[in-house]
């Protein structure tokens, strides 16, 4: 399969000739979680035409970025990301930190997948905010459900409920808000937006460790 060129001596150019093409880099994002079968992926990137999404894995493969394996029944063949294609994680994280500073209000057609969730608490985490901090999350929005690790600095972020977390923190897309300081976390409650189940003093203390910057200033 032949890949589109940009004809320069670049590592920027080169770098979007391999993951530049639409849908690419959402595919990376989530492998970044784990491997996934091809069902799974369409799962994540409903919008994604079949074709579309074999051709993007085919092109990722011949790349090196992705590699495909033979799993025991019932999983069967997943795709995953090779130690190369691990370098991108840092750089996809970046770029969604990045994005979420000036992503605004979510148009009618936007939807919310539990990956992207997933990664925004990664993207948005702060170290050294949590260098004291040992508590467990779990966020609900909808019917996505993921939870999450603190343990003085490190955070673990799964996908599911988790059993007697400190804090439940029950809303929807007023989660970035909320993130970002456009929201405080006692405005967040007395609007009942966001709902709590568990020790409420942590919500403070999650609004400080997971931070989206200020959207930037744009020119008039």
């Amino acid at each position: 399969m032949s890949r589109r060129s940009y004809g320069q001596y670049c590592g920027v150019a080169y770098a979007l000739e391999l993951v530049g093409e639409r849908w690419a880099l959402l595919v990376v994002r989530d492998l970044i979680l784990g491997p996934k079968r091809f069902t799974d992926l369409r799962r994540g990137l409903p919008r994604i035409p079949s074709n579309v999404l074999s051709a993007r894995l085919k092109e990722l493969e011949q790349a090196g970025i992705v590699r495909r394996r033979l799993l025991p029944r019932p999983s069967g063949i997943v795709y995953e990301l090779t130690e190369y294609g691990r370098g991108l994680e840092d750089i996809v994280i970046r770029l969604g930190l990045w994005g979420a500073s000036s992503l605004g209000e979510p148009r009618p057609e936007d939807i919310l997948i539990v990956g992207s969730l997933m990664l925004a608490l990664r993207a948005t985490f702060r170290p050294e905010a949590a260098r004291e901090l040992q508590a467990t999350y779990e966020c609900r929005l909808g019917e996505i459900v993921i939870h999450a690790r603190i343990d003085k600095g490190a955070l673990e972020v799964v996908e599911g409920p988790l059993a007697d977390a400190d804090l439940v923190i029950e809303t929807d897309l007023t989660l970035r808000a909320l993130m970002s300081g456009e929201l405080s976390p006692s405005e967040a409650v007395e609007s009942g937006k966001v709902r709590l189940t568990g020790k409420p003093e942590l919500l403070d203390r999650f609004v400080e460790v997971f931070h989206i910057p200020p959207a930037p200033v744009l020119a008039a």
